[in-house]
């Protein structure tokens, strides 16, 4: 009896170190998976964090993007909604052809004074060389061709508007309000100045080579 207890003693124990013995593997291997997903979530999310800053800078090339195919679009809508002008033809009087019935008495010729020499002409000044007024937001190819048959050329001709201005350039341009809006006046200012790092801090939608 003895004996079969003793053989029992040495079997329970043997299982109980085995099942230590297996516990302490699993256990290890468990650890270990553990401490690999902990890695792989650190790293996860520092890549996350690095590319937010380029996700943001995408986000924001493509609003900017977004508005400057609106602005194109609005500026296309507009140019084909204007109506086309028509040339009136200039009609030259009529002659009125009248018949006196008895010559009125000739009166004795004058004498003319003496011509005076005319005066010398001013040399004419040189023309000013335009400017690229597509650099400026808001403009596009069409309100810069439709500023140049306006006369306005020049950003210092921009700079210099006055509210008559303004409102006769909105006439000619058929919309209200955009040149206050997007301060034309004042980015006119800083380009005709040469201050252009000034400009491209205080208007960073503008384009360097021009709107399109």
């Amino acid at each position: 009896m003895g004996y079969l207890l003793t053989q029992m003693f040495f079997y329970l124990l043997g299982a109980f170190l085995l099942g230590l013995f297996m516990g302490w593997i699993l256990w290890g291997r468990w650890r270990s998976r553990i401490s690999e997903l902990e890695a792989d979530n650190s790293r996860l999310s520092n890549e996350n964090n690095s590319l937010k800053p380029e996700l943001e800078a995408c986000g924001a090339n493509r609003a900017e993007l977004e508005r400057r195919l609106r602005e194109t679009e609005a500026e296309f809508a507009e140019l084909r909604s204007r109506p086309a002008r028509t040339a009136t033809a200039t009609q030259a009087p009529a002659q009125l052809i009248s018949m006196p019935e008895k010559e009125a008495p000739k009166e004795p010729a004058k004498k003319q004074a003496p011509k005076k020499a005319p005066a010398p002409k001013k040399a004419a000044a040189a023309p000013t060389k335009p400017d690229d007024l597509r650099r400026m937001i808001g403009i596009g190819p069409v309100n810069e061709r439709l500023l140049h048959k306006a006369g306005v050329t020049t950003f210092a001709q921009i700079a210099k508007w006055k509210a008559a201005d303004v409102k006769r350039i909105e006439e000619i341009l058929q919309f209200d309000g955009r040149i206050a809006r997007e301060r034309w006046i004042e980015q006119a200012k800083l380009l005709a100045a040469g201050k252009d790092e000034e400009f491209l801090r205080a208007f960073p939608g503008a384009g360097g080579s021009g709107n399109t």
